[in-house]
């Protein structure tokens, strides 16, 4: 299915000569304190520095969740359970590698984090840091994560009384 999507928005794409949005997929990676708490891991972008959530393009052959967990696995080291529904989707305009802009639709996929493996396949090109939702929200830079993000840490919190 996913297959006949990206090819059906390609096609629209090159008919109408407008950019469509293109696909990608985000994971929330979570886990709960001590104490407690939630707390979100962030990663920085390989090119700008900024602070963003792991994600990535889906491939044919995965589930859209399938492909959150991975790009959590390869981008910061982390495994655990990925949630199969999204928790949201928020919107940004993303620079390719020729200069060109592209608008994006990510969906986010909750991942409570069980494991945060020493060495992974991206850690020399990114860092990573647990925080509050609230500082998340503000580390980010598209208003629409930063509203998600909060959103959920208040349900976890919830969830947890």
């Amino acid at each position: 299915m996913l297959m006949n999507h990206n090819y059906l928005v390609e096609r629209l794409r090159r008919l109408f000569g407008a950019s469509a949005c293109r696909l990608q997929v985000a994971a929330l990676p979570w886990h709960r304190t001590a104490s407690g708490a939630i707390e979100i891991m962030l990663i920085t972008s390989r090119d700008t520095g900024r602070w963003v959530l792991p994600k990535g393009w889906p491939e044919e052959s995965e589930r859209l969740c399938e492909t959150a967990a991975r790009e959590a696995s390869e981008e910061a080291g982390l495994s655990g359970s990925i949630d199969t529904h999204e928790t949201g989707r928020y919107y940004y305009s993303k620079e390719l590698a020729g200069g060109e802009h592209v608008a994006c639709e990510v969906l986010v996929y909750p991942l409570e984090v069980r494991k945060v493996a020493e060495k992974w396949k991206e850690r020399r090109q990114r860092t990573r840091k647990w925080v509050t939702p609230g500082e998340a929200a503000r580390m980010v830079n598209e208003a629409d994560l930063g509203r998600l993000i909060l959103a959920f840490g208040a349900a976890q919190t919830r969830v947890a009384a």
